[in-house]
């Protein structure tokens, strides 16, 4: 684990690199995770190095007392463009509150990039009424509805559940609330033409929380934009088809 001091605080991220001499992506969790969302893209280091990012408040990462909204996602930004600056990563690949983070950076910062991945993720991100009651009051039922079938997982081992919501829970309650008021507060939908680099949106077919539809919406209001539909997989492709997300996000880099 490596570690970058900016704006006053430190942020964590992991280096993957077995000497590829491709793109150097930039791996940027969703609500609640991590930086171990990504292990199993540490597979294309030998291609394709990478980094995963500890996003504010997370995993390992010095936290900022932002509310939820503009000034949080202003900070994530920060997060992520320091990582990207000290390890010359010109792609960002964001789940989620990731790919929220990854659109913001393309529209309002100086950061070159050679492209964008958008996996799970949306131009809007409003969370349902349920959600945000249940993480307001009853954090352990906010959890338990995120990990009920096709919203996070499709159809992924009981294990992998499990480590999810303990992961989760070890981001705290406060930390994961503000990760969904301030997706809920995003919307980019009439920014997305401003958007210069070639975008891939990658999505699992059974999806519930950001549908095939938003990553279709993406695709053809980004002027370079593309969008892959993965089977068998919902809102964490990435860990759930590893191998098909992986083949997916290779493709793509390799055609930057």
């Amino acid at each position: 684990m490596e570690r970058v001091t900016h704006d006053g605080r430190e942020t964590a991220y992991r280096r993957f690199d077995r000497g590829g001499d491709g793109p150097t992506v930039c791996f940027v969790h969703g609500s609640g995770g991590t930086k171990d969302v990504w292990k199993s893209q540490a597979r294309l280091a030998d291609r394709f190095p990478g980094v995963a990012v500890d996003l504010s408040g997370h995993g390992d990462s010095e936290d900022v007392a932002t509310p939820a909204g503009p000034e949080t996602l202003d900070a994530y930004a920060d997060d992520v463009a320091a990582v990207a600056e000290a390890t010359d990563a010109t792609v960002i690949c964001g789940n989620s509150l990731g790919g929220a983070v990854a659109l913001w950076i393309a529209s309002e910062r100086d950061l070159a990039l050679d492209g964008l991945v958008l996996a799970g993720t949306g131009a809007k991100l409003a969370v349902a009424e349920p959600l945000r009651d249940a993480l307001a009051t009853d954090f352990d039922r906010a959890v338990s509805l995120l990990h009920e079938p096709n919203r996070l997982f499709h159809d992924a081992p009981a294990e992998y559940v499990e480590l999810s919501e303990a992961s989760m829970r070890a981001c705290g309650r406060a930390v994961t609330e503000r990760d969904f008021l301030t997706c809920h507060d995003f919307d980019v939908r009439d920014r997305l033409d401003e958007i210069g680099v070639p975008t891939l949106a990658l999505v699992g077919a059974h999806d519930e929380l950001t549908p095939p539809a938003y990553h279709e919406y993406l695709a053809d209001r980004i002027p370079d934009g593309e969008w892959t539909e993965l089977t068998d997989a919902a809102h964490l492709a990435m860990l759930e088809r590893p191998a098909a997300f992986n083949e997916a996000l290779s493709e793509f880099l390799a055609r930057l």
